[in-house]
């Protein structure tokens, strides 16, 4: 397993315009390579402010959607109108800079299409199936969670052979959720972590030292894992580990 990668921005702004053209640029570089590109993405503030980005970025005008596939790590189990949806405000900044395939953009089922959590994680998970995605987007939580696998949840097994759980009693609303497991997770090439905030400084210190029981310390990709933060969220690791 090759040592993660930290590249620590000057500010959240210059985070969310830089990773936003490396994202772009990495997509028509691996596009130029191979038929099918899945990228897995993520919610939250930083998130969406990378995917708002994207329509700065002058690569989307090369992204090819039919050779794209866009998928979600995690979201919330809510009607499909529902703003808290990841996939709904990930997609509402991602039309704004390319055009989407929805024959390849492979949504989580809403609360209004299932019964509940874990009917709609068996049926994402069917749609998954042994798919190995080229980018993995991930936020982290300031208690070290990543999708919706977090510290001491019955729904975080780091060994499971499940694709997708459903997640009840989450410990942040809404309650109820959908999540790819871990061994998912850790089967993409590249994964990339998109941190900012001082609230998690503690939590990305924790990761680098080693603390297990953080769902995000046990992540990794297969060829690179990459951590993006800025000054704030990397104040509890060594300069030297920071570069841009």
């Amino acid at each position: 397993m090759n040592a993660p990668r930290v590249m620590r921005y000057q500010s959240a702004d210059d985070l969310a315009e830089g990773v936003a053209h490396r994202l772009a640029h990495n997509i028509v570089l691996l596009q130029a390579e191979r038929p099918r590109v899945d990228l897995c993405l993520t919610g939250g503030r930083i998130a969406n402010q990378i995917y708002a980005s994207l329509s700065n970025a002058s690569e989307c005008g090369r992204v090819d959607p039919e050779k794209l596939h866009v998928w979600w790590g995690d979201d919330r189990f809510v009607p499909a109108g529902d703003p808290d949806r990841n996939s709904l405000q990930s997609l509402l900044q991602l039309q704004k800079a390319f055009h989407l395939d929805p024959a390849n953009t492979h949504v989580m089922p809403a609360a209004d299409g299932r019964a509940d959590p874990d009917e709609a994680a068996y049926s994402y998970a069917e749609e998954v199936g042994d798919t190995a995605f080229d980018i993995c987007l991930l936020g982290m939580g300031p208690d070290g969670h990543v999708a919706s696998l977090f510290p001491g949840h019955p729904a975080f097994v780091p060994d499971t052979s499940q694709i997708a759980v459903g997640v009840t009693d989450a410990p942040k609303p809404p309650p109820e959720r959908i999540s790819l497991t871990l061994p998912v997770i850790n089967r993409s090439r590249n994964v990339w972590f998109l941190v900012s905030g001082a609230e998690k400084a503690d939590a990305v210190a924790q990761v680098f030292a080693g603390d297990e029981s953080l769902p995000a310390t046990l992540v990794h990709g297969t060829e690179e894992t990459c951590w993006m933060t800025d000054p704030e969220a990397a104040a509890g690791l060594p300069r030297y580990n920071c570069a841009l």
